[in-house]
Formats: C-alpha cells, structure tokens, sequence
C-alpha cells in the first residue's frame, strides 16, 4: 500500500513518531501499548493521505489524536476533528486548524 506520506519509507521517522506517542501518553497519565500506538499513528496517516505532510504536522495531528484518546473526549469531537483535516487542501490548513483549536481568544 502506497501513500503520499513522502516521509513513508523512512523507518527512523515512523518508529521516531511512534515513540513521542508514547511517551507523551505517559506522560498524560495513561500509558499506551505498542498497537495503540500504532493504530493512532495510522489514523493520523490515513487522514492525511490526501496531502504530503511534513514530519512535523504528521506528528500534530498524531498528538492530537492522542491526547483526545487519553482524555476521553467526546466522540463528536474527535470526528469533528477528523473531518476538519480530511476536508483541509493542504499542509498550511491543517497547521492553521490545530493552531485555531489551542486559541484562548477564540470567539
């Protein structure tokens, strides 16, 4: 299975991704094992595979997956969330989204 993920072929990165995971779930109080971690960094591959993000943004939006896994948010808002990046035309967009959603001054 391909993917536009140009950092894809680089097992330093997945593995790299893989273990910020898991440790920041660690350090969120509730440590993952090896295939949730696994599975929340598919999910982040897989929304976005309409584009080709840097290791960076990659890495955001698998964090992001996370920390709503950890703290149990909602459902609605995890999918909300989902949605917004698979909706996103590129990499900018996805950055401005997570940035938007940290945003104390919003509305």
């Amino acid at each position: 299975m391909s993917s536009p993920i140009s950092h894809a072929e680089d097992p330093d990165f997945h593995s790299s991704i893989q273990e910020n995971l898991k440790q920041l779930s660690a350090q969120l109080g509730s440590p993952l094992d090896e295939s949730s971690v696994m599975e929340i960094y598919q999910d982040a591959c897989d929304l976005l595979s309409h584009l080709s993000p840097s290791p960076l943004t990659l890495a955001r939006v698998a964090g992001t997956l996370l920390v709503y896994q950890v703290n149990d948010t909602e459902l609605e808002e995890s999918k909300w969330f989902s949605n917004q990046v698979k909706q996103c035309l590129d990499e900018e967009e996805v950055e401005e989204l997570i940035e938007s959603m940290s945003r104390t001054d919003a509305l």
